[in-house]
């Protein structure tokens, strides 16, 4: 299994179009990525962010580097995606 390693967002839709659920899910899997900061509070990762599309779905951005960093994290995005049969879609780099 060669795989190219690349930038992606995990979009709160099934492939079959249903919103996936619960509500807070990309909040929640942000948050594993998450650390507490010198100021007592928690921060996002660089690498794992959430967001929304323009329709209002949530979403996850996961940065390609994250596997130089974490490649079991990285692979665990990936599986949560595959897992729960939510669209993937790839984006260029430099667009992070």
């Amino acid at each position: 299994m060669n795989q190219k390693i690349r930038s992606f967002v995990i979009v709160g839709v099934t492939r079959d179009g249903k919103r996936f659920r619960p509500s807070d899910w990309a909040d929640r899997l942000c948050g594993v990525m998450s650390a507490f900061g010198a100021d007592h509070r928690m921060k996002y990762s660089p690498y794992v962010r959430p967001g929304c599309t323009l329709k209002g779905d949530k979403t996850v951005m996961i940065d390609a580097r994250l596997h130089d960093v974490e490649p079991l994290a990285y692979k665990f995005m990936v599986n949560f995606g595959n897992d729960n049969d939510l669209v993937i879609e790839q984006i260029e780099d430099d667009h992070l």
